[in-house]
């Protein structure tokens, strides 16, 4: 495609070049008929004559020699650094002797301004990985939160104020002297592909309320069209118990583990973990644990129905569940 300002087209320098060389026109006559300048007229018909057709396409203005580029041993130090280190430009700029500005040349030359396709671990290439079809694998996992007093927990109102809450309601475990309001367990499940999300809190994660989870998300994704064939969880007692295995024998579904120590197999459901803690839990002010349990279904639905995710074009997760019941009547 030509520039912006350019007077003509591939295909009309096409033609200004074969009025000239094929068909014995005057410079500055094809220039007029084609309303350009002489000097253009004149450049297009001596690519045509050089090269042909493939002469009439934009050609890169960048030179083909830099005289002043970065020597590309330093590159390579400032991509080591980068890449192993994770230093910005100032930092790798102290290190090698180099202006700020020209190693920020050099990382957006390499692609490396910018570092969230690296794993912060290991300075890897992330390997992202999509099932081809909702049901094809679904991620579960558990996260915890503390549960918020009555009166509001010490994010909103201050730790002062907050430990007055805790200790003003009701013990539910621990003592008197140092009272543990307890921890809500969200069991979450989320579709590999969609990233459609079910979730469930409970006051405990061992095996048969996970397992009942299960069901349940199994039904709730059957009644949307979509049959899942794995399960992918981590290493935990409860997803490793005898119960867990004979559910996933009777739904006819293949249970698979994470590597141990390795929560990057399961970054979906991590991610939409964040997700959760930013949009739902820690979002606004709840005075009671009820009332931050009452909101949960209607940010789930907006996450499902409304909620555009990058990671899967900008579109919401409900859009990639194409057999929805009455979605094309």
């Amino acid at each position: 495609m030509s520039h912006a300002n350019a007077a003509l087209t591939p295909r009309q320098r096409l033609r200004v070049a074969r009025l000239i060389i094929d068909h014995g026109w005057p410079v500055s006559r094809a220039a007029e008929q084609f309303n350009c300048s002489w000097p253009t007229a004149k450049r297009w018909s001596e690519r045509y004559a050089a090269m042909g057709e493939a002469g009439m396409i934009d050609r890169s203005s960048s030179p083909h020699r830099v005289a002043n580029r970065t020597p590309q041993h330093l590159v390579r130090k400032v991509v080591h650094l980068r890449w192993k280190q994770r230093l910005g430009p100032i930092a790798i700029g102290a290190k090698l002797a180099m202006p700020a500005s020209t190693v920020h040349a050099v990382l957006v030359r390499c692609r490396l301004n910018r570092l969230h396709h690296v794993d912060k671990r290991t300075g890897e290439v992330i390997r992202r990985y999509e099932h081809d079809k909702p049901g094809a694998m679904i991620h579960v996992d558990v996260k915890k939160l503390g549960n918020i007093p009555d009166g509001g927990g010490w994010r909103y109102v201050g730790r002062q104020r907050g430990h007055r809450n805790r200790a003003a309601t009701p013990v539910r475990t621990g003592s008197r002297r140092h009272p543990i309001i307890g921890t809500a367990y969200v069991h979450t499940v989320i579709d590999d592909h969609s990233r459609v999300a079910y979730a469930e809190i409970h006051g405990d994660e061992t095996a048969v309320t996970a397992v009942a989870v299960l069901k349940r998300a199994v039904s709730w994704f059957a009644s949307r069209g979509v049959t899942v064939e794995r399960v992918l969880s981590d290493n935990g007692s409860a997803y490793k118990s005898h119960l867990r295995r004979d559910t996933c024998r009777e739904l006819n579904i293949k249970a698979k583990k994470t590597r141990p120590y390795r929560p990057q197999t399961n970054g979906k459901n991590e991610r939409f973990h964040r997700t959760l803690a930013d949009g739902w839990a820690f979002k606004r002010f709840y005075a009671t644990e009820s009332a931050r349990r009452n909101a949960l279904p209607a940010w789930l639905h907006h996450y499902n129905h409304h909620r555009p995710p990058t990671a899967i074009g900008g579109r919401p997760p409900i859009s990639r569940l194409t057999n929805l019941p009455g979605q094309y009547t």
